[in-house]
C-alpha cells in the first residue's frame, strides 16, 4: 500500500519487510506482523471506551465488508483496514483531563454510543457528568471552572484526537492515505464534526467507513440488525455518508452476519488487504516504542515511563550477562509492560489520595490486561507473559497471580526492579519524584524485605548509576527555561503551579507556554507531552551516585 501519489508535503516511511528477530538464541522466532500489533492495541482502545474486547476488531470487519460492497479496490481497503483499527486511538491521550472534568474517564467515554454524540443533547449529557463522583461543593467548583475555561479545553481535546492518532500512524510508518483518514476521524458528513474543516466527500472515504462501522457494531451487538438499521437511518446525511448508510441499511443482514460467531482476531488478521506488513529487525522495536510512548500519554505522571523502563531493564540485563537475544526480548517486554493501563481509569491512576479497596483492585488489573491484549499474537504473546509478572514479588505478595520465588524468572525480576526504580524517580499524583539516592535506598529496602530479587536490584541500580544525563535544552529552538516549563506543563501542572515551582509569575509562565506551543506546533497538554517524550525531555533523569 504505497502513499498516494501527489500527496502534498507528505513523506512517510515505507512498509517494513522481513521477519522479526527475537526470542531465544537458536530458535526461529514467530514473524511479527504490524496488523497484530495494531490489533492488540485496539483491544486496549476497547477497554478505554468501556466496551467488550474485540469491539474495534468487529468494526474493522464491518468497515471492510462495506468497503467491498461499495466497490473499493484492494489498495483502498488496506487504507480502510488500518483506519478502522486506529481511528479512536487518540481518545485516551487526554484521559487525565477527562477524569478531571467528568470523573471516571472510561465511564464517560462509554456513553459515546448512548445517543447523539454531538450537538445539544451531547453537550447537556456532558454537563450533567461534570465532577462526577466528587462532593457537591467540589462539583460546583468544577462546573464553574468548566464554564469559564474548561469547555474550551474539551473542544481542543476533540480537535486534537485525530491529529494525535495521525502522529502514531506516522511513527508506525503508515502511508499518507491512512494518516489523512486518521486526521479526519471525528469529521462528519454535514461538516459539524471536529475540527470541522471538512464535510461531504472531502472527508476521506476510509474515515467515513470506519465511523459508520464503529456505531453500527455497538448497535448491532446490543440490538441486532433492527438497531443497526435504525442507527444508520437516524444519522444518514448528518454524521454518516448517506450513500454508505443506504448500502449498509439495504445489506445489513449480509454485512453483519456471523460477527458474533467467527473467531474475530483470526478473521481480522487474515482479512488484511494487500501484502501483509511484516516487521524486521529494529522495526519491531521502533513500532513497540511508538506504541509505548503513545499509551503513556494517558497520564502526565507516566510520560516516557515505558521507554525508560525498557532502557533500564535492558541495561541491567547486560550487567547480569543475558544473551543478546534475551536482552532484545527484555527491552521489548519493558516497552509493552504498561499497555494494560489503557483499561484503568485515570480517576484511579491520577488520584492524589489513597485508593479505596475497589480502586486498588481495578489498578491491580493492569498486568493481567497487558497479557490479555497480547496473548492472541504468536509474536507478542511471549512478551505479554513476562510483562504480566512485573508486579509479582518473591514473597508472594505481588499480583496478578501471587507467584513466589523461582516461579518468577530472572527477566521478570529485572523488569520488576526497573519498574519500581523508574516509578520512584518520576512524580506521581500523590508524591513528588524521589531523588536518586532516596530511590536507591528504597529499592534496596525492597530487596532486604524479600520482595525484590537482590541481584536484580543490584543490576538495576548499577545500570541507573551509569545513566547518561538527558539533554536539558535545545529541541525546536526552546530555551532552557522553556524546557523547564514544558516538562511541568506536560505533567499536567497549571500555570499557577508552574509559577510556584519555578518561582516566577503566572503571567511569565503564560508567555512561556504561548511561545512553547508556537515553537513545537501544539496546543494541548497531550501534544506537548508527546513532543517532550519524543525529544528526550521526559522522563527527566539525573545520574545516580555510585556506591
Amino acid at each position: 500500500m504505497p502513499p498516494a501519489s501527489g500527496s502534498p508535503g507528505e513523506e512517510t516511511a515505507p512498509w517494513g519487510g522481513g521477519a522479526y528477530r527475537g526470542g531465544v538464541d537458536g530458535e526461529p522466532p514467530e514473524p511479527a506482523r504490524l496488523a497484530e500489533l495494531v490489533a492488540a492495541l485496539s483491544l486496549g482502545i476497547d477497554l478505554g471506551f468501556g466496551q467488550p474486547m474485540e469491539h474495534v476488531l468487529r468494526q474493522c470487519l464491518i468497515a471492510l465488508r462495506l468497503a467491498e460492497r461499495a466497490g473499493l479496490d484492494e489498495q483502498q481497503r488496506a487504507v480502510v483496514y488500518y483506519t478502522a483499527l486506529l481511528i479512536n486511538v487518540g481518545c485516551h491521550t487526554d484521559a487525565h483531563e477527562q477524569a478531571k472534568w467528568f470523573g471516571d474517564d472510561i465511564a464517560f467515554k462509554s456513553r459515546k454510543y448512548d445517543g447523539q454524540p454531538y450537538g445539544l443533547r451531547g453537550a447537556i449529557r456532558g454537563i450533567r457528568l461534570l465532577g462526577a463522583g466528587s462532593p457537591v461543593l467540589r462539583r460546583f467548583r468544577i462546573g464553574l471552572e468548566f464554564a469559564i475555561a474548561g469547555h474550551r479545553d474539551v473542544d481542543r481535546m476533540l480537535q486534537y484526537h485525530g491529529r494525535l492518532a495521525r502522529s502514531l500512524g506516522e511513527r508506525l510508518g503508515l502511508p499518507y492515505p491512512v494518516l489523512d483518514a486518521l486526521t479526519c476521524a471525528y469529521e462528519q458528513w454535514d461538516g459539524r464534526g471536529w475540527p470541522g474543516e471538512r464535510a461531504g466527500d472531502r472527508v476521506p472515504v476510509a474515515a467515513r467507513l470506519a465511523q459508520i462501522a464503529e456505531y453500527v457494531e455497538v448497535a448491532h451487538r446490543l440490538g441486532g440488525v433492527t438497531a443497526a438499521r435504525r442507527t444508520v437511518r437516524e444519522r444518514a446525511g448528518r454524521q454518516f455518508d448517506p450513500d454508505l448508510a443506504r448500502l449498509l441499511y439495504a445489506d445489513a443482514p449480509l454485512l453483519l452476519a456471523d460477527l458474533g460467531a467467527v473467531g474475530t482476531w483470526e478473521a481480522v488478521i487474515d482479512a488484511e488487504p494487500a501484502l501483509a506488513v511484516v516487521l524486521t529487525g529494529d522495526a519491531i522495536d521502533t513500532a513497540l516504542r511508538a506504541v509505548a510512548d503513545f499509551v503513556d500519554l494517558k497520564s502526565p505522571y507516566f510520560l516516557g515511563h515505558g521507554t525508560a523502563v525498557a532502557d533500564l531493564t535492558s541495561a541491567a540485563g547486560v550487567r547480569v550477562g543475558l544473551s543478546r537475544a534475551e536482552i532484545s526480548q527484555l527491552r521489548r517486554v519493558g516497552l509493552v509492560h504498561g499497555l494494560g493501563r489503557l483499561g484503568v481509569s485515570n480517576a484511579i491512576l491520577d488520584k492524589p489520595g489513597p485508593l479505596g479497596a475497589g480502586e486498588r483492585e481495578r489498578a491491580r488489573m493492569q498486568p493481567y490486561l497487558t497479557e490479555r491484549m497480547l496473548r492472541q499474537s504468536p509474536a507478542l504473546a511471549p512478551l505479554g507473559r513476562l510483562a504480566a509478572m512485573h508486579r509479582e514479588r518473591l514473597d508472594g505478595s505481588g499480583y496478578p497471580r501471587g507467584l513466589t520465588g523461582t516461579a518468577i524468572p530472572l527477566p521478570a525480576r529485572l523488569l520488576g526492579a526497573a519498574d519500581v526504580y523508574r516509578a520512584m524517580r518520576e512524580p506521581r499524583s500523590y508524591r513528588p519524584a524521589l531523588d536518586p539516592e532516596e530511590a536507591r535506598a528504597r529499592l534496596r529496602d525492597e530487596a532486604r524485605a524479600g520482595r525484590l530479587d537482590a541481584d536484580a536490584v543490584a543490576a538495576v541500580l548499577g545500570a541507573a548509576g551509569h545513566a547518561v544525563p538527558r539533554r536539558l535544552d535545545g529541541p525546536g529552538g526552546l530555551t532552557r527555561r522553556e524546557v523547564d516549563v514544558l516538562r511541568l506543563l506536560a505533567r499536567g501542572l497549571s500555570n499557577k503551579d508552574i509559577a510556584a515551582r519555578l518561582v516566577i509569575t503566572s503571567k511569565t509562565v503564560g508567555n512561556h507556554v504561548e511561545h512553547i506551543y508556537a515553537k513545537i506546533g501544539a496546543s494541548t497538554r497531550a501534544a506537548a507531552g508527546l513532543y517532550a517524550v519524543r525529544h528526550g525531555l521526559l522522563p527527566e533523569d539525573e545520574p545516580a551516585k555510585m556506591g
